[in-house]
């Protein structure tokens, strides 16, 4: 069960990559969420300690808390395009929520 829960979220992580194409801070997002898919990778190849899995996570953790908006708008508003900096600050921010638990699991259960 845990090697469909590595590929699937390696393929997640990619997509995210993909679309963070075209946003104005692409090069950051498409880093992380590339070294996500690539810690998605190792971990099923089992060629990292569970502590990189623990770090990763963590500073995930600690750049959603801070990129969190000041006033939250939710994360959709009529499209997938950003209307207004809340709702993409809470767009980063999920992101980053999403891969900090996925590296947990993955230092934990990987």
């Amino acid at each position: 069960m845990m090697k469909i829960f590595k590929i699937f979220f390696g393929l997640i992580f990619i997509l995210f990559s993909y679309f963070q194409v075209n946003d104005p801070d692409s090069g950051l997002w498409i880093s992380i969420y590339s070294f996500a898919a690539l810690a998605c990778y190792m971990s099923l190849r089992e060629l990292w300690p569970s502590w990189i899995y623990y770090i990763l996570g963590a500073a995930c953790l600690i750049g959603g808390i801070f990129l969190w908006p000041p006033q939250y708008e939710g994360i959709f508003f009529g499209g997938m395009q950003m209307k207004t900096i809340n709702i993409e600050l809470a767009r980063e921010s999920l992101g980053l929520g999403i891969t900090a638990i996925v590296m947990a699991i993955l230092g934990k259960w990987g």
